[in-house]
């Protein structure tokens, strides 16, 4: 038996069959809810369900809501089921995102940036007139139908450059077997912009900035587009990593404070050395520590789903409001078809 769906905002109205999720539905009619990880994860794809109730499977609710959510009516779609009709809020995905394109580019330059990470940048001139949001991520074409994600970590490509920060995984089909091999010239498939993590200028609120790992390059590129921007919110960026030689960025964004109105840089190290006289711990706990109220922040958060997951929790403990915290999860992965839609740190 089908269940049926109305849209608030528009008055549209699609069919949930009791084999697939929101999501599924969604996307089989027409109607477009924004979506990364498909797992329950990141939080892109979050409704609000303004009457009726979904269910989950074994009622066990995805890690990107938590027990308040649900009560409160927020649902993810891509594991939401139905057993009644409903009515939904999708004030966050009524969006005209920039067009999507197949471009050839080519290997400019592949530079370590610190043991084990690397900056692979692309150069195409249709890159120079290319519409993308900071914070957006392409697919790279590695055969066969298959593809592997990385985020874009500059403002925009008017210079015909795109860089992508890309960190080895073992065993990793681009990262360990091609990436090494690539020469200046080289030709690869992308396809971009992708991918609904972006900076929402009309929050004007400010911003707590959470990085883990590679995460940092859609904050950075973020960043990027704010830099002497006389209307910029204040930024808190955290930024968790190993130790003090990971830190690729620290000597940039040290720099680019003079060129915010309010900002805070704050490297969190989990392994630091004996000299290291920063904060070390897990990174959202470091955010946990300096903010006992977030009620009025807008929380951007990029890396993996487990940061993500407990960052999420603590800081709705802390005031946060689940419609200002926006995520981007890397999940680390070996294969990736396009139908699967994931947004990851590929390997």
């Amino acid at each position: 038996m089908a269940h049926q769906v109305v849209v608030i905002e528009t008055g549209d109205s699609f069919d949930v069959t009791a084999d697939e999720t929101i999501l599924q539905a969604a996307t089989r009619q027409g109607v477009r809810i924004h979506s990364e990880c498909e797992f329950g994860g990141c939080g892109t794809c979050r409704i609000q369900v303004v009457k009726g109730i979904v269910q989950y499977e074994d009622d066990f609710l995805p890690m990107s809501v938590s027990d308040d959510e649900h009560a409160q009516g927020y649902a993810a779609a891509c594991q939401a089921r139905l057993t009644q009709d409903i009515e939904i809020s999708l004030a966050n995905h009524i969006v005209t995102l920039p067009e999507t394109q197949q471009l050839t580019l080519h290997v400019s330059e592949v530079r370590s940036l610190c043991s084990g990470i690397c900056q692979l940048t692309l150069q195409g001139d249709a890159l120079r007139t290319l519409q993308y949001w900071p914070g957006q991520y392409l697919n790279i074409d590695v055969g066969d139908g298959r593809q592997r994600s990385f985020s874009i970590a500059n403002a925009n490509s008017e210079s015909g450059l795109i860089h992508l920060h890309i960190r080895e995984i073992e065993g990793g089909l681009f990262t360990q077997q091609r990436l090494s091999t690539l020469q200046a010239g080289d030709p690869l498939q992308v396809t971009l912009p992708l991918g609904t993590f972006y900076y929402r200028e009309k929050d004007w609120r400010p911003m707590v900035f959470v990085a883990t790992g590679t995460g940092i390059a859609p904050l950075r590129a973020i960043l990027e587009s704010l830099l002497d921007d006389e209307d910029c919110p204040p930024i808190s960026l955290y930024w968790g990593m190993r130790n003090e030689h990971d830190l690729y960025q620290q000597a940039e964004f040290e720099a680019w404070a003079s060129r915010l109105d309010d900002f805070e840089f704050i490297p969190v190290l989990s392994q630091p050395g004996a000299g290291w006289q920063g904060r070390t711990g897990y990174v959202q706990n470091a955010v946990s520590s300096d903010f006992g109220d977030l009620s009025e922040h807008a929380i951007y958060l990029c890396g993996s789903p487990d940061m993500i997951n407990e960052a999420r929790g603590q800081f709705i403990e802390r005031g946060a409001e689940a419609d200002y915290i926006y995520a981007d999860a890397f999940n680390f992965q070996h294969e990736l078809t396009p139908q699967q839609g994931l947004k990851a740190v590929m390997a």
